[in-house]
């Protein structure tokens, strides 16, 4: 006796429902170690054109944040795609290694550095940074992200010093490189110069003072009574006051105040009166700025000269039209001095405190000093009103506090001198998102000298030598010779050795007679380190260079995307990247910065051990990167829905595809049912839409495209109508051939267009398919297939399904009036005009399967339907329930249950398949 539901076909595989990815997803990754699969994959495409995204080194200390998992994760999906589309896509990850933060991890661990040699010191932050690149390795590597892992790229290695130290010898041989005495950022936290990336802003509260100068020479131009006023929110920079800068455009006034007479800009009047409260006041004089230049005022504390000076940067915007001018703690105001001729005067040391430059202030941290100057200013009749303004500030960004304008000698690299080939450079480059270009090139264009040195221990020397005379040593001889020594020792050996023995053999410089010889005690700007990796990484390993695509954060823009562009750009006249992509910052379900005080961190370890990485690189996918993107575990629970339908849509496919082999039983593109060409036909369309996704680097429209084709059109559509044929007819019926060579080639398509995003999952399911290549990473996306027919098949069976849309909206109308329960228990008629009957009476469309009901047919013209029908758009529908009785093996209703003298329960059609295939 037959057991009828033992001869339906019903889906059998063995891959699994549940991914169970925390803990599948290390196996899989130990396969991939064992078989190597970054080597087999470079291994395939080898002969291909390259294409290299070059990796912006991550900082070597601490555990990943979510940040660094959308950056990879990006990063390698664009890797995956290249790789299997036509490219040879050589991956090499780095880090960046060197700089404060590991001088300070190891202070917070109690090392002492006070008590040991330089040299000792930077042994113990190199086997530090070691530490870190060993554990950011393994979470990079948990995401699922491929790359040359057991050959990266790590800034203090010796290949990479040297070639650094070549770069900084290029420049300086072009003259780009020099030593000045300039105001920069300068951290008395760090004891250390900071470049403008290393800068971050925050309020803070400061004294706002507005202080009055007497004046000492008037030139007849001006009251010799009068007082010159000024505005400033950093009273501490007053003992360096050397000048007051007013605009040669703009009309200022005396005005008489009392007993005493102010100079101020015309336009700004009412604002100081009302700021200083003034109860009244008068115009006595109107004149131009650039009748004010040469007037001597005198400073309110010291009595020294205060040379009144014109310069542009001064508006009316704020303050009172006549700018304090400080040279030695200012870029405005340094610039403005050396047009007239002044000193550079900072008289404050690397720790933030006066010298004795500053008499009367000697040892007050400059913060401190604030009130003391205040009170000082008070005390001779010199403040003329103090308030608190809350204002944004610069700030270290590692030790999160203020830093200060500070002129000390540094090392600069001019990008004023090559400005122009840069802005060219970035017009040669192509951004995504497009506004990349604009906020970079502002940024060059606005940008002053980069200040390169750093007053620290660990990083990569400054290599200049100094003769006895003081003259700098900077020449093509001692920079390959230092190249080579870093090449061979590493950078250590430069806190090593004497200067002597650091420099060529025999070497002689008229400026030491006596043949002695300093060392620069610098070292360079971690920028200058990661801005060199075009050299130290593509170059010296025979890399594309410049690079297709640099991939980082939008804070790159000024640092490493703008400090690369510079060191490029200075020795080899063009960009180190031809393409430019940028992501924005992760926030937290409400859209705040993460932050330990917040509690709303989320860490890429805990996603994986709850979820498993695909679903992390899921959400990667689904966002629009180009700006600031949200997570939350509600969002990881949406994005693992999500994942369970591809999952089971995926697993759905290769069960009913186990007794299809598609070199056997493959049916002809035109020898398929017309609702299979369709099928294969918008199979087609979402390869196209997907290929051109990835190509522009759209992930989203990747991830909303499947996710749409799975849930709607396959789940909602095809695969539900496919069962009453897989799983019904018999095993090598036409018609359920063809619906398996739809499925597999659906199957492989997904699997591997998916493979970039969901490589855990795809390689997890490739492994059933008994396919010659060990990975679905060794294939390639397939080509789209365009036919003919398909602008005549598409515009019917648009037609068709929205026909089909209109019967299923009456079915959940029956379903609702508990007319039917499953829509095999209906019968229905349609009412329509002949353009809507001919559709449905086509045999080509079977319209009673495609809808999933037992029986269906026309009942007469639009005009005819009863009161009773459902009028949509094109039809009018009357669902009633379906006549005959229900078969015990397809479960459709059917006239011809009880017509089969064997199979008295079952229809005609599955009386004769069991006949056939069973008995």
């Amino acid at each position: 006796m037959v057991e009828y539901k033992d001869t339906l076909l019903m889906p059998k595989t063995d891959f699994p429902m549940r991914g169970n990815l925390p803990a599948n997803e290390p196996k899989i990754q130990e396969k991939w170690d064992e078989i190597d699969i970054n080597a087999l994959v470079n291994k395939r495409t080898e002969g291909r054109p390259h294409f290299v995204l070059h990796d912006g080194p991550p900082y070597a200390n601490g555990d990943l944040h979510i940040g660094h998992a959308l950056n990879k994760v990006l990063k390698d999906m664009i890797n995956r795609h290249r790789s299997m589309t036509g490219y040879h896509v050589p991956y090499v990850p780095g880090w960046d290694t060197h700089g404060l933060p590991i001088e300070q991890a190891l202070t917070n661990k109690g090392v002492n550095r006070k008590e040991m040699t330089v040299a000792e010191f930077r042994e113990l932050c190199k086997q530090y940074a070691y530490e870190q690149i060993s554990n950011q390795k393994s979470q990079f590597k948990r995401l699922g992200v491929r790359g040359d892992w057991e050959n990266p790229y790590i800034t203090l290695v010796p290949e990479f010093e040297a070639r650094q130290i070549e770069v900084f010898g290029r420049m300086a041989e072009r003259g780009y490189i020099y030593k000045g005495l300039k105001p920069v950022y300068w951290s008395p936290s760090s004891e250390s110069a900071l470049a403008e990336a290393e800068i971050e802003y925050k309020d803070i509260k400061s004294p706002s003072i507005y202080v009055s100068f007497e004046i000492k020479d008037s030139k007849g131009v001006v009251p010799q009574d009068a007082k010159f006023i000024i505005w400033t929110t950093t009273p501490w920079t007053i003992p360096a006051n050397l000048g007051i800068t007013v605009n040669a455009e703009i009309t200022y006034v005396v005005v008489q105040v009392n007993d005493n007479k102010y100079i101020i800009a015309k336009d700004l009047l009412e604002t100081v009166s009302t700021a200083i409260e003034w109860e009244s006041y008068e115009v006595i004089q109107e004149l131009k700025g650039e009748q004010l230049e040469y007037i001597v005022a005198k400073h309110p504390i010291y009595g020294r000269d205060s040379l009144i000076m014109l310069g542009d940067h001064v508006t009316t915007d704020a303050g009172t039209g006549c700018v304090h001018t400080a040279p030695g703690h200012g870029e405005d105001d340094f610039n403005v001095g050396k047009k007239y001729g002044l000193e550079v005067l900072s008289p404050v040391n690397d720790q933030g405190c006066y010298t004795n430059e500053a008499p009367g202030f000697e040892g007050l941290f400059y913060d401190d000093a604030n009130k003391v100057i205040t009170e000082k200013l008070k005390e001779v009749d010199a403040l003329e009103k103090l308030t608190f303004i809350k204002h944004s500030y610069p700030h270290d960004w590692r030790t999160k506090k203020p830093v200060i304008y500070r002129a000390t000698p540094q090392w600069f690299c001019s990008v004023e001198a090559f400005r122009d080939q840069l802005l060219q450079a970035i017009h040669d480059t192509s951004f995504t998102p497009a506004w990349g270009e604009t906020r970079l090139f502002n940024m060059i264009r606005d940008r002053g000298d980069w200040c390169i040195s750093r007053q620290r221990a660990w990083g990569v020397p400054i290599p200049v030598f100094y003769a006895e005379s003081g003259e700098e040593i900077i020449t093509p001889e001692t920079i390959s010779h230092v190249s080579k020594l870093f090449r061979e020792h590493g950078s250590n050996i430069w806190f090593q050795r004497e200067a002597k023995d650091l420099l060529p053999e025999g070497f002689t410089h008229p400026g030491s007679p006596n043949g002695r010889f300093s060392k620069e005690n610098d070292i360079m700007d971690v920028w200058f380190d990661s801005g060199s990796t075009h050299q130290g990484v593509l170059v010296e390993r025979g890399m594309k260079y410049p690079a297709d695509l640099y991939l980082e954060g939008s804070d790159q823009y000024r640092g490493w995307f703008n400090s690369s562009l510079i060191t490029s750009v200075a020795i080899n006249g063009h960009a180190p990247y031809k393409g430019l992509l940028s992501h924005g910052f992760v926030l937290d379900g409400d859209g705040r910065k993460m932050s330990k005080s917040l509690g709303n961190v989320i860490l890429p370890q805990k996603v994986m051990d709850q979820y498993g990485a695909d679903i992390l690189r899921l959400w990667v996918a689904s966002v629009d990167y180009t700006s600031d993107v949200r997570i939350s575990l509600d969002m990881l629970k949406q994005i693992s829905e999500v994942y369970r339908k591809i999952r089971n849509t995926l697993r759905f496919l290769h069960g009913n595809l186990q007794d299809y082999n598609n070199d056997t039983d493959r049916v002809a593109y035109e020898e398929l049912r017309e609702m299979d060409q369709y099928m294969y036909m918008r199979l087609q369309d979402v390869l196209k839409q997907v290929r051109t996704a990835y190509d522009q680097y759209e992930f989203a429209n990747v991830y909303h495209v499947i996710n749409n084709f799975v849930a709607v059109e396959l789940s909602a559509f095809y695969l539900d109508i496919a069962k009453d044929v897989v799983y019904i007819e018999g095993a090598d019926n036409k018609a359920r051939r063809a619906m398996q060579t739809v499925m597999y080639d659906t199957l492989l398509t997904l699997l591997k267009v998916l493979t970039p995003i969901l490589p855990h999952t795809t390689d997890e399911l490739w492994s059933y398919l008994g396919a010659e290549e060990v990975s679905v990473q060794l294939t390639d996306f397939p080509e789209v297939d365009v036919r003919d027919n398909f602008t005549d098949l598409r515009a019917k069976w648009n037609k068709v399904i929205d026909l089909r849309d209109e019967v299923l909206k009456a079915l959940e109308e029956a379903r609702n009036a508990k007319v039917i329960g499953k829509s095999l228990e209906a019968k229905v008629l349609i009412y329509a005009d002949k353009e809507v009957v001919d559709i449905i009476n086509d045999e080509a469309v079977n319209f009673a399967q495609i809808s999933i009901v037992s029986q269906l047919q026309v009942a007469g013209g639009k005009n005819d339907a009863p009161e009773n029908a459902l009028v949509l758009d094109k039809t009018s529908i009357v669902v009633e329930k379906a006549t005959g009785e229900k078969c015990e093996r397809c479960w459709s209703y059917s006239e011809t249950v009880g017509q089969h003298a064997k199979h008295p329960s079952l229809c005609v059609r599955c009386a004769d398949v069991v006949e056939k295939y069973y008995i």
